[in-house]
């Protein structure tokens, strides 16, 4: 019978068991990952019995994995929540589009933006029109809570602000307007605006489309514009047959 040597025994010294032992994990590493009390017992040791001049790798390893982890579940959180308000504003916005194609005659396309504004859930829309309508014309009387004439260049001045910068097709921003020219009385409690400048076609002077809100947040300059920039296209394509 061949006999066996246990690690640890009378016949070997604290050293060789150590070196056996070391062998024998080396081997066969499973031998301790597949024993659950092995791996408590590891994680659960405690530091302070390192000493002082020992480094805690194993500590140092958790906590750099935890911040890891920690940060892609933020990232996680964050690009959850910003896919589904990007899927809520596509989905407004294609109700708004819906809802902006339905009349059939240019008094009721402007009446119309109103109910286009409630989909939107804005406060206040206007449409800004550079002298592109007989400004003696009755019909558009009843629509100057929606319509307002301009005189020439007003639309690049009022979105520039005055300054010496490139007209984008939207601007977003936060704004306490200081006159009446766009929202008449409602001026005094919209607090962020989309405009969007429209291309009515050749030969015609541009417009504007701005939506009005009381919540300051609600249009930011550090917001996307790629579905209100579809919205503008869409809509200067729908001004266009009815100017023609």
């Amino acid at each position: 019978m061949t006999e066996r040597r246990n690690i640890g025994s009378e016949t070997t010294s604290p050293a060789e068991a150590a070196d056996q032992l070391r062998e024998k994990i080396i081997a066969d590493p499973e031998i301790i990952l597949e024993d659950p009390d092995m791996m408590r017992g590891l994680v659960a040791a405690n530091p302070s019995a390192l000493g002082a001049n020992i480094v805690d790798l194993r500590g140092i390893a958790l906590t750099r994995l935890e911040t890891r982890l920690d940060r892609l579940e933020d990232t996680h959180r964050s690009v959850i929540a910003a896919a589904y308000e990007n899927l809520v504003g596509t989905n407004v916005l294609h109700c708004a589009i819906l809802q902006m194609l339905e009349p059939t005659n240019f008094t009721d396309f402007l009446k119309n933006l109103t109910e286009v504004a409630d989909i939107m859930r804005v406060d206040t829309v206007r449409l800004v029109l550079e002298s592109a309508l007989d400004t003696d014309d009755a019909t558009l009387r009843p629509l100057e809570g929606v319509l307002v004439r301009a005189e020439k260049g007003l639309v690049n001045r009022y979105i520039s602000r005055g300054r010496n910068a490139p007209i984008r097709i939207v601007t977003l921003r936060q704004i306490k307007p200081d006159n009446e020219d766009i929202y008449g009385k409602n001026a005094e409690w919209i607090r962020s605006e989309a405009c969007l400048k429209l291309d009515l076609g050749p030969g015609t002077l541009p417009g504007m489309l701005v939506f009005g809100s009381e919540d300051p947040h609600q249009f930011k300059p550090t917001q996307g514009t790629d579905l209100m920039t579809f919205f503008a296209g869409v809509f200067e394509r729908s001004m266009r047959r009815w100017l023609a």
